[in-house]
């Protein structure tokens, strides 16, 4: 992709938000999107040959992107794991706070049936952008376990946090603190193999009698 038209696409996303409140993430939203942009209304197609699933698939990735670029003003370093991670989410949330009408409406149309497979590939790919800013850099078991812990984290605080009406100063101090017991809770269980391992190190070796009874043969 050129750098022209990911610029293109991205000013066309910007400006799809309010319409798709309205409209559903179509091709129409998307038309009047271009054209508040600058652009004729059928740069969509042009900009999009894909349809929908490509309109789609982008914002996700200028949502991650814009992400990102807002986390590098966070000094994530200095953070624990856990606190990155809530930091990813709740950033990656509240990029698109004042579009909260037009997520309500993506999430629909990802929770069609014939569009199961795009909405697991885009909560996958920002859980490992997440985990990528976080600095994870795994690459055995836990690289997959824990993106697909996030996914359950991430997807449950969004879904708690449309319902959330916020508070007088337009922040969400239900959904934070909905996401922290969240990852609370998954870390609790990411930790369990390692506990039970610790439990059953002191058990005796069940087939030691075997080993005993060999070595006292004459």
């Amino acid at each position: 992709m050129t750098d022209d038209l990911l610029t293109r696409r991205d000013r066309i996303i910007a400006h799809t938000l309010p319409h798709a409140a309205f409209d559903g993430w179509t091709m129409t939203a998307v038309a009047q999107g271009a054209e508040d942009a600058g652009y004729p209304r059928d740069m969509a197609l042009r900009a999009f040959t894909d349809g929908i699933p490509q309109v789609v698939d982008h914002f996700a990735d200028w949502s991650d992107r814009r992400m990102l670029a807002k986390l590098e003003t966070q000094n994530l370093d200095a953070m624990k794991v856990r606190e990155r991670i809530h930091a990813c989410v709740k950033t990656r949330i509240l990029l698109n706070a004042s579009h909260k009408e037009a997520v309500r409406r993506l999430l629909s149309y990802l929770a069609l049936p014939a569009n199961a497979p795009l909405a697991v590939r885009l909560a996958w790919r920002s859980s490992s952008v997440m985990w990528y800013a976080a600095g994870d850099r795994s690459a055995d078991w836990n690289h997959y376990t824990k993106r697909g812990l996030l996914v359950s984290v991430y997807s449950t605080t969004i879904l708690y946090w449309l319902a959330d009406d916020g508070d007088e100063k337009g922040d969400y101090p239900a959904t934070w603190g909905f996401l922290e017991r969240r990852i609370s809770d998954v870390l609790k269980t990411f930790s369990l193999p390692g506990k039970l391992k610790s439990a059953f190190l002191p058990l005796p070796n069940p087939f030691s009698w075997i080993c005993t009874t060999r070595n006292s043969r004459p």
